[in-house]
């Protein structure tokens, strides 16, 4: 089956990542169905800027999935629906095991009777918990600490299971701060409720929220604020299609890690944000939040050697300029 003519489930399609992920598919030649619940998905991103198939369910639903496999020729299954605030993973952990945990195995499952055996898998960071070395590279052991991500590692260790037992192929990307939006303004982050740093300094600039946040001042960091990798959500949808074409050409299961393998801290997001949007931005300065650590920044020279992925958009300035770019259109 030539690339061309192969279908890809996209699940989670109408969500941040799972939408540009879409765009850059149909970028390659991919015909894309996606499958989202659309509890923070957004349907008419799906249906009217990437102009592809939406089938409205959930991944814990298997005769929806027997249905979906039997109707559409899938090739491959692409996995971005997962739960993603780590707050409330932690008050609510019974959510995340079933919608990341079971929903997932469920998915798998279905694949699995339908004989379909390729999967690109949402990952994340988190399942490192607090980083020992910087930048982190995948060897580092897992050690999440907090539901979110172990819900992440449970998956991880189900896809390795699966390779073993079922020659099931995966490709696992633990990711670092996903931001930015798509270069042209079609597509973006758009959080409800929302909780990453540069959406929420540009909801400041905007006038939705009086101010922003700073959490911690005093780490063992140059400014004293926490130090994150951002990596531009085009970069990371790039990458999911140079896995999936791993995968096709006969790839083995592999995990890879995608940052910029730079961090930038809190204070000079918020300083970019200012000189991006020319406008002011109050800030407000409070206690560590638990679980924070100081800073986490990810080695991606494995993704570089075996897929030939490259950032494009590495710079700080860029990522505001695209993510601000959407929010003026979006919510201005």
């Amino acid at each position: 089956m030539s690339q061309t003519q192969s279908t890809i489930l996209v699940t989670g399609g109408a969500g941040y990542i799972g939408s540009h992920a879409v765009l850059s598919l149909q970028q390659a030649g991919y015909d894309v169905v996606v499958l989202d619940n659309l509890v923070y998905g957004h349907r008419e991103l799906v249906e009217e800027v990437l102009q592809t198939k939406l089938i409205v369910g959930d991944t814990n639903d298997r005769p929806l999935l027997d249905n979906l496999f039997a109707t559409h020729e899938i090739a491959a299954v692409m996995h971005f629906a997962a739960y993603a605030y780590v707050g409330e993973s932690v008050g609510n952990p019974a959510k995340y095991y079933r919608n990341n945990v079971t929903g997932t195995l469920t998915l798998l499952e279905a694949m699995l009777a339908a004989n379909i055996k390729k999967f690109v898998f949402s990952s994340t960071c988190a399942t490192y918990g607090v980083p020992k070395t910087v930048p982190i590279p995948e060897e580092h052991p897992q050690a999440p600490i907090n539901p979110y991500g172990m819900s992440k590692l449970m998956v991880e260790q189900i896809l390795a299971d699966f390779h073993t037992a079922y020659d099931f192929k995966s490709v696992c990307f633990r990711y670092f701060n996903a931001a930015g939006a798509d270069p042209d303004g079609r597509l973006g982050e758009d959080h409800n409720p929302e909780t990453h740093l540069i959406p929420l300094v540009l909801q400041a600039a905007l006038g939705k929220r009086d101010s922003i946040s700073v959490f911690g001042t005093d780490y063992p960091t140059p400014d004293g604020t926490c130090i994150r990798d951002y990596i531009h959500v085009n970069d990371l949808a790039t990458a999911h299609v140079l896995g999936l074409n791993y995968l096709f050409s006969g790839g083995d299961s592999q995990v890879f890690n995608l940052g910029n393998g730079n961090g930038f801290s809190v204070r000079e997001v918020i300083e970019m944000a200012k000189e991006v949007t020319g406008r002011d931005i109050k800030v407000v300065e409070c206690d560590r939040r638990p679980g924070d650590p100081p800073a986490l920044v990810g080695s991606s020279d494995k993704a570089k050697d075996m897929l030939g992925w490259q950032s494009q958009y590495a710079d700080l300035r860029q990522i505001i300029t695209h993510a601000w770019n959407w929010h003026q259109q979006r919510h201005g």
